[in-house]
């Protein structure tokens, strides 16, 4: 599978919530991080974090997708823009309610170590 091939993989699984499926496309050393507003506000370090965190975001949502708008690639990573919706299964501090829709421009950077991804950061 090639990087874009694996990308795909990994968001078709993540908007089908199969966790399962999306870890298969991860490296064991795997680093996430989620920043919005140039913050980071999800950092994780191994497969076994991301899992944790994956299961906890998954409840967040009663349905999410994420639609890739453009890729760009180099050779040590490759960035894709993203429109993501979810329908929210909890308020939110910024003051959307349950069952409202989220939506979100975002730019995912991928990198990439034996065959699998080992470095995920989400920008929002």
């Amino acid at each position: 599978m090639n990087h874009s091939q694996l990308i795909e993989h990994y968001i078709e699984a993540y908007n089908a919530f199969d966790i399962e499926t999306m870890l298969s496309t991860l490296h064991h050393d795997i680093t996430f991080q989620n920043i919005s507003s140039g913050e980071i506000n999800a950092e994780t370090h191994g497969i076994e974090a991301f899992r944790t965190l994956a299961e906890q975001s998954k409840s967040l949502f009663t349905s999410r997708k994420q639609t890739i708008t453009n890729v760009e690639t180099n050779e040590t990573q490759t960035c894709i823009d993203v429109t993501f919706e979810a329908t929210l299964t909890i308020d939110l501090p910024n003051g959307l309610k349950t069952g409202e829709l989220l939506q979100l421009q975002g730019r995912s950077e991928f990198m990439f170590r034996e065959g699998k991804i080992v470095s995920i950061v989400d920008r929002a």
